[in-house]
């Protein structure tokens, strides 16, 4: 598991858009929200990528960039964008790399069940590349408005 002052792992991927997106492209410039969720437009996903739209521009003002990781497609991502009206980058993992490198691909029982999903998870990556917060098995629930009162402290 990854722990907090370490040095974020490194993330390259394509958005919704077909478009790379690197870790790297932040460092110095930007903290980053690396969110990770289940599935594009289920229940709890759907709040959570709402949640973070409607307070996209504090962020913004804040210097922090929102990122969602799934494995679904790009394709997939941007029917989610374009549905929800989101405002934010979702990058497509399908196979699996950027949630390896997190820890957050996991074993998970549903009605004795046992398959790999996604654990929902964030991370919170400094402008130095360093992880400031690092949260396993988070609750969608008023989770995007706890992130932003992280960075107002």
């Amino acid at each position: 598991m990854l722990s907090i002052n370490q040095i974020a792992p490194h993330f390259d991927a394509l958005n919704q858009n077909n478009t790379a997106v690197k870790l790297t492209d932040f460092k110095d410039k930007k903290s980053v929200v690396l969110y990770f969720y289940p599935k594009d437009d289920t229940p709890g996903c759907t709040i959570e990528a709402n949640d973070f739209t409607r307070l996209a521009a504090e962020f913004s003002a804040l210097d922090v960039v929102v990122i969602g990781v799934s494995k679904d497609s790009c394709g997939s991502h941007q029917a989610f964008i374009d549905k929800y009206q989101l405002n934010l980058d979702l990058l497509a993992d399908e196979e699996g790399a950027i949630c390896e490198a997190y820890n957050v691909w996991r074993e998970k029982e549903k009605n004795g069940i046992k398959k790999m999903a996604i654990l929902r998870s964030t991370f919170i990556i400094n402008k130095a590349g360093q992880l400031d917060a690092v949260m396993y098995g988070v609750s969608h629930e008023g989770h995007a408005q706890a992130i932003l009162e992280h960075f107002k402290k």
